[in-house]
């Protein structure tokens, strides 16, 4: 099937390090037509470039993740800003809030609002990652107004208009496909298809009949297939449309 575009991904993380090369080539032969690896730390986002200048249908995010912030995080955001430079670096990301970890909030805070403004200043769209820090998240995103998109969407219907509205995108992974995602179904339904792009954030978060495996973009089908379910479509009509939203957030041209 084609059009798939992931626009959220960890290959760098080691669960691929025994067939990445192997993963990647298939994925591109069999119809998946771009990827997005976000970075999470200095490291991991050297890494992504690396990999984004290795297959062309794979870019490169660059940021600080909510859970890697510690004390020296607001010095190596220069770097960040020299990484964002690099050819085929399409956003600022992976970023954002994660109350879930015992890091403190206010120094979330300080290096994500720091991370918004390099956005705007670098004219990059963000990927934003929000656990249960909604109110938060979305106070930032107002105040800062970027472009991009909110990853793993987790909130109510309402944010997800609210998101919508500041011009932001919402991304929709293989929770979808859950049997308890009662609250990313009323999500999809309440948003236009323009507001919506896909993702895997593999190598977790595969969709059903693959729960619990490792994920990879080929499994965004089954994403797209739940998706078309719910709004009445067919699954190509939804990959079809998600691809276009995705290259245009992340200003990436066929």
């Amino acid at each position: 099937m084609e059009h798939i575009f992931d626009t959220h991904a960890h290959y760098d993380d080691s669960a691929f390090d025994d067939d990445r090369e192997e993963v990647l080539e298939r994925l591109f032969s069999e119809g998946v037509s771009g990827i997005v690896n976000q970075g999470t730390t200095l490291e991991t986002s050297r890494t992504s470039i690396a990999l984004a200048q290795r297959y062309p249908g794979m870019y490169a995010a660059v940021g600080i993740h909510p859970e890697c912030v510690d004390g020296s995080s607001m010095a190596r955001l220069a770097m960040i800003r020299e990484m964002s430079r690099e050819k085929k670096v399409v956003a600022i990301g992976e970023i954002g809030l994660d109350y879930y970890y015992d890091v403190p909030k206010p120094l979330q805070q300080e290096v994500f609002a720091a991370q918004l403004q390099l956005a705007g200043e670098c004219g990059l769209p963000v990927t934003v990652h929000d656990r249960e820090a909604h109110g938060d998240t979305l106070e930032l995103l107002k105040r800062y107004r970027p472009q991009g998109i909110l990853h793993c969407f987790s909130g109510s219907s309402e944010m997800a208009g609210e998101v919508w509205k500041l011009g932001m995108l919402i991304g929709i992974g293989g929770v979808i496909t859950f049997k308890n995602a009662r609250k990313t179904v009323e999500v999809v339904k309440a948003l236009p298809l323009e507001a919506i792009v896909l993702e895997t954030d593999c190598p977790y978060l595969a969709p059903v009949p693959f729960r619990g495996k490792r994920n990879d973009s080929g499994l965004m089908v089954h994403t797209a297939q739940r998706i078309a379910e719910i709004k009445g479509m067919t699954a190509e009509e939804v990959l079809l449309v998600t691809e276009e939203n995705a290259r245009r957030v992340y200003h990436i041209n066929k």
